[in-house]
């Protein structure tokens, strides 16, 4: 896992459709290190019974030497605590795969599951290996 030292990552944390909340949420990312990134809360854009979060915020992520995956976490506040909702978690190595860093953009989608381990929406999001 030696290429992924110094390696940095543009990660756009786009939407989430189909999500069980009541409160307005948002998106926490982290690559298996108390570094992360948090997006603004969005609200409901969805329409007929099918919720629809957009983001589309973009950020830059550094990956430790060690990071296997990087983690979406959805979370909405709560009475004042914080509420999770949902979470998914990505192999780097889907994204270094691909070759040499550059403008390659990876657009995904992946599953969250609650804390039960229920579906609970999709998350879709790009990433993009940042030339060192």
């Amino acid at each position: 896992m030696g290429e992924s030292s110094g390696t940095s990552l543009e990660i756009t944390v786009i939407s989430c459709e189909n999500l069980r909340v009541t409160e307005d949420p948002y998106v926490v990312v982290r690559a298996e290190s108390l570094n992360c990134f948090t997006t603004k809360m969005a609200k409901d854009s969805g329409s007929n019974n099918s919720s629809l979060f957009s983001w589309n915020e973009k950020a830059m992520l550094k990956l430790p030497v060690h990071a296997r995956s990087i983690t979406f976490e959805v979370q909405c506040n709560r009475f004042k605590a914080v509420r999770p909702v949902g979470v998914a978690r990505v192999a780097v190595s889907d994204f270094l795969a691909g070759g040499p860093p550059g403008n390659s953009v990876h657009v995904s989608s992946c599953r969250l599951r609650d804390w039960e381990g229920k579906d609970n929406g999709v998350i879709r999001f790009a990433v993009r290996v940042v030339p060192p």
